[in-house]
């Protein structure tokens, strides 16, 4: 589940790398901007896929997964239904291949994610713990010869910005997610809604500057006197459709609970 559809969060990408296919799941909303993105990463013509958010439990979305055979592992960014209500589904159809996930969960036929997990995959695949939008966001960094991308799931979008999913989500964790992923200058970012970006670091920086501007929003909202996240939204959100209102609200819960502010 991604955010509020605005302006792309830097320059996009002119193509992807040839080893990377994209297929977007037919579950467009004011959420999921086009709908989910599906990666289908490889290494070669005989080497197994790779796929990356296998997205919502359309039968058709996962024909088309299916037909990027063969596939040999699915890797889950993060554990909303958007993301993972398919793999179940594709895992079956795909015969048993492994889905693994940070959350176990959302994990089958392997460990779970971390840090010191490895793949044989031909790809040089590594987990970024990049907690924040909800705890078990992770990212990836994908390297085949001279070229690089992270999936950044929904932790960085297309389009947009994204939900701190409180309570799940955590500001703080959130922020310094952001700051690991600036430091990946000049790397295409691959998200989990809305087009590829040029530069991963550059749209990291972009988000820490939104969201150092909306905590000043809402510091300023609680100086005048809101004390409640319907309060503060109505303040600070007001130029965003009220229908979105709801997910406004989980990032200010985030943002008040960053702030030390207590909440009713």
């Amino acid at each position: 589940m991604g955010g509020r559809v605005s302006g792309a969060a830097g320059a996009l990408a002119d193509e992807l790398p040839g080893w990377v296919s994209l297929l977007r799941a037919p579950n467009p909303g004011p959420m999921t901007l086009d709908g989910t993105n599906t990666w289908v990463l490889r290494a070669g013509p005989d080497a197994p896929a790779v796929v990356v958010d296998p997205g919502p439990a359309d039968e058709a979305h996962l024909a088309a997964i299916v037909a990027h055979g063969p596939v040999g592992l699915v890797l889950i960014t993060h554990g909303h239904p958007d993301h993972t209500e398919g793999a179940p589904r594709l895992r079956e159809l795909l015969g048993g291949t492994p889905v693994l996930a940070a959350d176990p969960a959302h994990t089958a036929g392997g460990a779970p994610l971390t840090a010191d997990s490895t793949f044989d995959t031909g790809l040089d695949v590594r987990l970024l713990s990049t907690p924040g939008h909800t705890a078990d966001s992770i990212c990836l960094l994908v390297a085949h010869g001279d070229e690089r991308v992270v999936l950044t799931g929904d932790t960085i979008l297309g389009r947009g910005t994204t939900v701190v999913a409180h309570p799940d989500g955590h500001l703080g964790d959130y922020l310094s997610s952001l700051e690991l992923l600036s430091t990946y200058r000049g790397v295409r970012a691959l998200p989990g809604h809305g087009p590829a970006l040029a530069d991963c670091g550059a749209a990291a920086e972009f988000y820490l500057a939104h969201r150092r501007a909306r905590l000043d929003q809402v510091r300023a909202a609680v100086d005048a006197g809101a004390t409640t996240a319907p309060e503060v939204v109505e303040v600070v959100y007001a130029d965003v459709d009220r229908s979105l209102w709801w997910a406004a609200e989980w990032s200010v819960r985030a943002q008040l609970e960053y702030l030390g502010v207590e909440q009713p």
